[in-house]
C-alpha cells in the first residue's frame, strides 16, 4: 500500500512548540494531511510518554494507534520517534548534533528513557540534551536493542547537524566512528533537498529521508517520505533501506519519492547575518572572505555554501539509482496568497477545510488532483497556482540565518483572472 510518513515531529513539551499538539489533534490532522504514518517525536520526556501510553494502542507490528480509531478509509498510525540533541568535544571543536531515533516498541523506549535519564534532564526539553557524543549515543542506544534506528537530523544546519558549518564534521565517518556502519538514513533539513545531497558521493551508501520537523499540527507533513510496502515497524525500515542506490530499483522500489519543502525556503538555505538584514549566495559569500559587508563579523554560513564545500559532484548531477522528490508548497500558503491574506485568517482556514472536504487530503490536491477538478470547485487562480507549484514556477527569496525564505507565487504587478469570482 502507498505510505506517507513524517518520522520527526515534536510534542507541545519541546521549546518553541504549540500549546495545541496532543495525540488527538495529531490524529486529525494526519487525515487532512494524507499521513498514513506520523513520528511520535519527544518520546524521551516523561510526560509525553505518559500521554502515548494513554492514547495509543497497537496496531500492527512495532506501530500504534489513536485508541478506538478503526478508520480504515483513512489508515493514521504512528511510529515511536524523538530527537536528541548531542552537545560535546571532539577533535578540540564544539560539536552539536541532532539525532532522530526509531524504536519498535514502548518497552523499548522505557529501557530508551531509563538510560538517557543517566545522561540528561529528560524532563526540562522534549528534546534533550545530552553530555554524550555521537559515537556515546549510539553505542548505548544499541546496546538497548539492535532495531533501534538512528538518523542525523536536518543534517546540514549550521548550529545542530552532521555537517553543520558551525558545530558539524565533514564526514559521516568523522562523526560516528567505529558505528557508521550502523547508519544507514539521513534526513534533509528544510533548507536541503535530495539533489543538493546527491553531490555528495560519500552519501551514496544512505537512504535520503525528509521530515516536517514540525512544531505545530498544521505543519506536518511539510516534508515526508511516500514508500509502497506493508505497515509494520520492519517493512518500514526495509522501505527506506531500498532508496541506498545499491537497493534501489526504479521499478521495484518500495521508497518512491520524498515530498520536499523549496529549500530557499529554509531558515538557513543562504549565508548571511539577520540582524544586518544581509543575504548572500556562497559566490557572494566567498568574494568578501565570508564576512558580513556591514558589521564586519563572520556571516552565518548557510547550506548552500556548506553543499559547495564538501560536494564532489556537480549542481547539476542526476543519479538514475535514486528515488525521486516532489518540491510542494502548503495548500494554506496558497489559498493565503491566492487571497492576498495571511495563513491564519479564518476565510483561507474555511477554504482550506472546504477543499479538504471536497478532495480528502492535502497532499492529493497538491500532487494528484487535476487542475480541471481544482478549477471547478474552487476558481482559475487557486488552480492556477497550484499547477506552477507542481510545475516549479515560483519566484523566490532565499531564507537566512534563521530568517525563513519567501516564495511567492504571482508576482506582485502580475494579474491572474479568469471569468469566475475569486472567492
Amino acid at each position: 500500500m502507498k505510505i506517507v510518513a513524517d518520522f520527526h515531529i515534536h510534542s507541545r513539551f519541546s521549546r518553541a512548540t504549540a500549546h495545541d499538539i496532543t495525540i488527538k489533534n495529531l490524529s486529525q490532522w494526519m487525515k487532512k494531511k494524507g499521513v498514513n504514518l506520523l513520528g511520535t517525536g519527544d518520546f524521551t520526556h516523561p510526560m509525553w510518554f505518559k500521554e502515548l501510553k494513554e492514547n495509543l494502542e497497537p496496531a500492527e507490528e512495532g506501530l500504534y494507534r489513536l485508541k478506538g480509531d478503526n478508520d480504515e478509509k483513512n489508515i493514521s498510525r504512528f511510529i515511536l520517534t524523538t530527537e536528541l540533541s548531542c552537545i560535546y568535544s571532539q577533535g578540540g571543536k564544539g560539536r552539536r548534533i541532532h539525532l532522530v531515533v526509531l524504536a519498535p516498541s514502548l518497552e523499548v523506549v522505557q529501557k530508551i528513557n531509563i538510560a538517557l535519564s543517566w545522561q540528561g534532564n529528560l524532563q526540562s526539553d522534549g528534546r534533550p540534551i545530552l553530555g554524550l557524543s555521537a559515537i556515546e549515543l549510539v553505542k548505548l542506544l544499541f546496546s538497548i536493542s539492535s532495531d533501534i534506528v538512528i538518523i542525523p537530523a536536518h543534517i546540514w544546519t549550521p548550529w545542530f547537524s552532521l555537517f553543520g558549518s558551525m558545530s558539524g564534521f565533514d564526514t559521516v565517518e568523522e562523526c560516528f566512528g567505529e558505528w557508521a556502519n550502523k547508519i544507514f538514513a539521513i534526513e534533509t533539513g528544510l533548507s536541503s533537498d535530495p539533489q543538493m545531497n546527491w553531490r555528495l558521493s560519500q552519501l551514496d551508501n544512505f537512504s535520503i529521508t525528509s521530515n516536517s520537523d514540525s512544531h505545530s499540527v498544521p505543519k506536518i507533513a511539510r516534508e515526508a517520505n511516500v514508500f509502497n510496502t506493508e505497515l509494520s515497524y520492519f517493512k518500514i525500515i526495509e522501505a527506506i533501506k531500498s532508496g541506498i542506490p545499491v537497493n534501489y530499483s526504479k521499478d521495484s522500489s518500495q521508497f518512491l519519492y520524498t515530498i520536499e519543502f523549496y529549500p530557499e525556503e529554509g531558515k538557513y538555505h543562504y549565508d548571511g547575518h539577520r540582524l544586518c538584514n544581509v543575504c548572500l549566495s556562497p559566490v557572494e559569500a566567498k568574494k568578501i572572505n565570508n564576512i558580513c559587508p556591514k558589521c564586519h563579523r563572520p556571516l552565518t554560513i548557510g547550506v548552500m555554501h556548506r553543499v559547495e564545500d564538501l560536494a564532489d559532484r556537480p549542481v547539476d548531477y542526476k543519479p538514475s539509482n535514486r528515488p525521486p522528490f516532489k518540491k510542494l508548497v502548503p495548500l494554506l500558503e496558497i489559498i493565503a496568497e491566492v487571497m492576498n491574506s495571511t495563513v491564519a485568517a479564518k476565510k483561507v482556514q474555511n477554504e482550506f477545510e472546504r477543499l479538504i472536504n471536497i478532495f480528502r487530503d492535502e497532499i492529493s490536491i497538491l500532487t494528484d488532483i487535476s487542475i480541471k477538478d481544482i478549477e471547478a470547485e474552487s476558481n482559475y487562480k487557486l488552480a492556477e497556482a497550484i499547477k506552477r507549484v507542481r510545475e516549479n514556477k515560483l519566484v523566490i527569496s532565499p531564507g537566512f540565518d534563521g530568517e525563513y525564505g519567501k516564495v511567492k507565487i504571482f508576482a506582485d504587478d502580475e494579474i491572474v483572472t479568469r471569468n469566475n469570482s475569486l472567492f
